[in-house]
């Protein structure tokens, strides 16, 4: 091993167990050996673990100590949702449902999270939680940290549970101060069975009958308020609002008539195995990690920036009926990108080309043509960024999901959570820009069904860097499906261990390095046990 001042040790084999590699956000600074820098740093570290593990055994036995809602067993309605879904499950799906239903099932309040690769089939999970619920006559809220989200997660659940007598709501911003207050009312007067929307719903003005789940889409992109929140339902001391109680702060355990509230939370950030394995006894965990069946791994083009190629993307896609991302990270010139692409695409008229993969394409019969194109029409392209109001946000992404829009200039807001099967194409500007989780996020986006998706993530030759071309590489080569879990993203791992452990935590492990933390983590937590 070499330190700094070029000071070495050498280890023998048989102790290459000692040796931890280090994963962190940055360079870590080397020490020297024998100084007492680094001994110090451990020391830090060690007490924060201490600490740590001590507040996590405390909030989990207080949810152990509370009384839960036993769901009863699935009955025929359950199987005839299940038996709807028109895909087949994954195995790590029905070990995930299995879980989660067991956890229901029982009388100790569930919390468990559900972990997996973008697309993997989280939400219909979630969905069926949700059903089981409502059948045992229980409310339901979904919480997803952004209004995009939360009407996706409402026209998903509203799709695939219309033919059943039950009533779902959606609660945001978006709608008018009277839709709220009637909104509100049914969720009070116990008419809503399925309640969805974000942090508004956990406002002081909403009251529920009888919750018994909830359900928390991407945790950590929440605020303080709302995980200071999900804190208090995880261990008993929860603020929730029942009709006919003035008081806002329930302990659930000192009421008979209260029960502990399941806790149902989806994260699509992989989390080390290492950490899993630490914190497995404190936490429910369960992870899907395989592909939906038919589901092909996005073929992925690093190359220079081209107008060529970006004109040859779209109109293949556009020429089997798709439609495309085009991520675009500046809203100071996204305007001005849009009026490029529109200059790209109508600067002649659809004739003869070859598709990516060197087929003929006629741009003027071919049947998979997007309407727009086969009747001579522009492409219809559209933009959507972070400072649009939230209400025409919402518009966009819906006109863009009934597949009225068929290019969609965005920023990374498309990075999270969004559901559309027909969009298999993203085209990346100005990749080098973006970090190597980002990318792969935004990957994540499109091939969600059995099309062959394809992202090109572009560059400025000039300007490319070897840190910026390792980093693109190594998204190339991370093109097989869920391998954000089998590869070794410093800033995913992390970022997956700081939404378990919050992230104030994320110091000490970029302090002495992932697996080194994990180890310290780990003794402590056994420690605290004896």
């Amino acid at each position: 091993l070499e330190y700094t001042k070029q000071d070495r040790l050498y280890i023998p084999l048989a102790l290459e167990n000692k040796l931890s590699r280090y994963i962190g956000f940055e360079t870590p600074i080397i020490h020297r050996l024998g100084g007492t820098l680094w001994y110090k740093t451990k020391r830090k570290v060690k007490e924060g673990t201490i600490e740590l593990a001590r507040q996590l055994l405390e909030l989990y036995a207080k949810r152990a100590a509370t009384r839960g809602f036993a769901f009863p067993p699935d009955d025929a309605i359950q199987k005839e949702l299940e038996d709807s879904f028109e895909f087949i499950e994954t195995d790590d799906q029905l070990r995930a449902l299995e879980d989660v239903k067991k956890d229901m099932e029982s009388e100790k309040p569930m919390d468990r999270l559900i972990c997996g690769d973008v697309g993997f089939g989280k939400t219909e999970i979630a969905l069926r939680a949700a059903f089981k619920a409502v059948l045992a006559g229980k409310q339901v809220v979904l919480l997803a940290p952004t209004t995009i989200l939360a009407h996706q997660h409402f026209h998903t659940f509203f799709e695939r549970l219309k033919k059943f007598p039950l009533n779902i709501a959606l609660l945001s911003r978006l709608q008018t101060k009277k839709q709220q207050v009637e909104t509100v009312k049914k969720i009070k007067d116990g008419k809503v069975d399925i309640a969805i929307g974000t942090h508004r719903l956990i406002q002081k003005d909403v009251r529920f009958t009888n919750l018994g789940l909830v359900v928390i889409d991407e945790e950590q992109r929440f605020g303080v308020k709302q995980k200071d929140f999900f804190k208090g339902l995880r261990s008993g001391q929860v603020e929730v609002r029942l009709q006919g109680h003035q008081k806002s702060d329930f302990n659930l355990r000192s009421n008979e008539s209260l029960y502990g509230i399941d806790v149902l939370s989806l994260s699509a950030t992989p989390i080390p195995r290492t950490m899993h394995l630490a914190i497995s006894g404190l936490r429910d965990i369960s992870l899907i990690q395989t592909a939906p069946p038919g589901r092909m791994p996005v073929k992925t083009f690093i190359q220079p920036s081209s107008f060529k190629i970006i004109k040859q993307a779209i109109k293949y896609e556009l020429a089997r009926g798709g439609q495309i991302y085009y991520l675009h990270n500046r809203v100071e010139t996204i305007e001005l990108a849009k009026r490029q692409i529109e200059k790209l695409l109508h600067s002649s008229p659809p004739q003869m080309r070859r598709g990516i993969k060197g087929e003929v394409l006629n741009f003027s019969t071919s049947p998979l043509l997007s309407p727009h194109l086969r009747e001579g029409k522009k492409v219809n392209i559209a933009i959507v960024h972070g400072r649009l109001h939230e209400k025409q946000l919402v518009q966009v992404m819906d006109e863009f999901g009934e597949g009225k829009i068929d290019v969609l200039v965005a920023t990374t807001i498309i990075e999270n959570g969004l559901d559309f099967p027909n969009v298999n194409t993203l085209i990346v500007a100005y990749a080098t820009k973006l970090g190597l989780a980002q990318s792969y996020q935004l990957r994540g986006r499109i091939g969600r069904s059995d099309k062959q998706a394809y992202a090109y993530f572009l560059y400025n030759a000039k300007k490319l860097t070897d840190i910026a071309k390792q980093r693109l590489d190594a998204l190339k080569e991370a093109e097989a499906l869920g391998s954000g879990y089998q590869i070794a993203l410093r800033d995913l791992e992390i970022r997956g261990a700081g939404n378990i452990l919050g992230r104030e935590q994320s110091g000490s492990i970029n302090a002495v390095g992932l697996s080194l933390y994990v180890q310290m983590l780990n003794e402590a937590v056994e420690e605290m046990k004896k």
